[in-house]
């Protein structure tokens, strides 16, 4: 007989109609995406948004979904698709000046977490997290000699009068 293969089963969490912007909360789930779950909760917990409250939910829930149904290891938990899609906005009517309405959009969000079980050995840590924002501060010539000190003595930085 022989070896088990293993499919790449995925376990998911789908929050609808949560109370805030996407744009609020794409901010936080960026900065979560392609990292392991013990690593994702502690920087919710340690983030000051508002946002961070409910996708520490989802993510809370998607784990123990894997944890409870299929079995996975907590430590080897990987996001690896974290989404947020604009919901239906809640409209209310605010009284104005002259017995007039002003209209008030209350908007909602869907996020979805996807958690796979995932070996050390075969995560590869995403390009998007392993450089800095910054692309001047990363050597991209051929010549491995040159480092990022060297540029102020070719003149280009300081010359400028």
């Amino acid at each position: 007989m022989t070896g088990i293969i293993k499919k790449k089963v995925r376990v998911s969490a789908l929050g609808q109609h949560i109370c805030m912007s996407a744009h609020k909360a794409r901010r936080v789930i960026d900065q979560i995406r392609g990292r392991f779950y013990e690593e994702s909760l502690m920087i919710l917990e340690l983030m000051p948004y508002q946002a961070c409250y409910p996708i520490l939910q989802l993510v809370y829930s998607a784990a123990a979904n894997g944890i409870h149904n299929l079995g996975f290891n907590e430590e080897k938990l990987v996001i690896i698709k974290a989404e947020v899609n604009e919901g239906t906005a809640s409209k209310r009517l605010k009284p104005r000046a002259r017995g007039r309405s002003y209209l008030i959009k209350k908007n909602t969000c869907h996020i979805t977490i996807v958690l796979r079980e995932i070996s050390l050995n075969e995560y590869v840590y995403p390009d998007y997290l392993a450089y800095s924002k910054n692309p001047g501060l990363r050597n991209t010539n051929k010549n491995k000699n040159m480092t990022y000190h060297d540029t102020h003595g070719r003149g280009g930085l300081w010359d400028k009068k």
